[in-house]
């Protein structure tokens, strides 16, 4: 928006989990944009992930640095057309550490060596159910960054699916991350705001991209 009555600003959403308004500028978010189209093209592309129950995410995903499948990572994508994973971006690894550093200090990030990232794709009807970032063996801070629409962010806790959560919109720019005590917080996306996305950035629906550690 151009206007609002009262500014965004950072805000702790609950121990450990902090959301940024804004830390990407307009250059960033284009730059990030051009190598999201990138990454989504086969092979090792864009997907429709299918859960073990049969159905599939609205969601649409790639990775990189390691693929992502319910619920484990492999080096090549096993649930898809069989390539190897992309590469993960050295670049992404500073990105990530700056990101926890502004948000949670620079202890928060220390040590901590980004190594996968997961890219959401969401049109106007995905969502994504509450669920927890619980495969990695590491318990850095996860960093997530929106792109594109706005949408409705629920933030749990780590004891249950349900009540209480906390819904935070997340727009284009936005940072958010969660480590510490809400490293295994449950949360999700009920609903996306189709046609909110800046228009200079050209994009239709919403990127979402998770930067995490793998561990050892």
């Amino acid at each position: 928006m151009d206007a609002e009555l009262f500014p965004r600003t950072r805000s702790e959403i609950a121990s450990g989990a902090v959301h940024v308004p804004d830390w990407l500028d307009a250059r960033e978010q284009r730059g990030l944009l051009d190598a999201c189209r990138d990454w989504a093209r086969p092979p090792a592309g864009l997907r429709t992930v299918r859960t073990p129950g049969g159905g599939t995410m609205t969601a649409r995903q790639v990775c990189l640095g390691r693929h992502w499948y319910p619920y484990g990572y492999a080096r090549t994508v096993v649930d898809g057309d069989g390539a190897p994973v992309k590469p993960f971006p050295g670049w992404f690894g500073e990105l990530g550490r700056r990101a926890v550093t502004d948000a949670l200090g620079a202890d928060a990030a220390r040590g901590a060596a980004y190594d996968i990232a997961l890219v959401n794709f969401y049109d106007g009807d995905a969502r994504m159910g509450m669920h927890r970032d619980s495969d990695e063996e590491s318990d850095a801070p996860v960093v997530s960054l929106s792109l594109g629409d706005s949408c409705v962010f629920r933030f749990g806790s780590t004891a249950t699916r349900n009540r209480p959560w906390t819904d935070v919109e997340l727009r284009s720019g936005d940072l958010f991350v969660f480590g510490g005590p809400s490293r295994l917080a449950y949360h999700g996306v009920p609903r996306v705001h189709a046609g909110t996305a800046p228009p200079e950035l050209g994009l239709a629906g919403r990127l979402n991209i998770t930067l995490r550690v793998s561990g050892p």
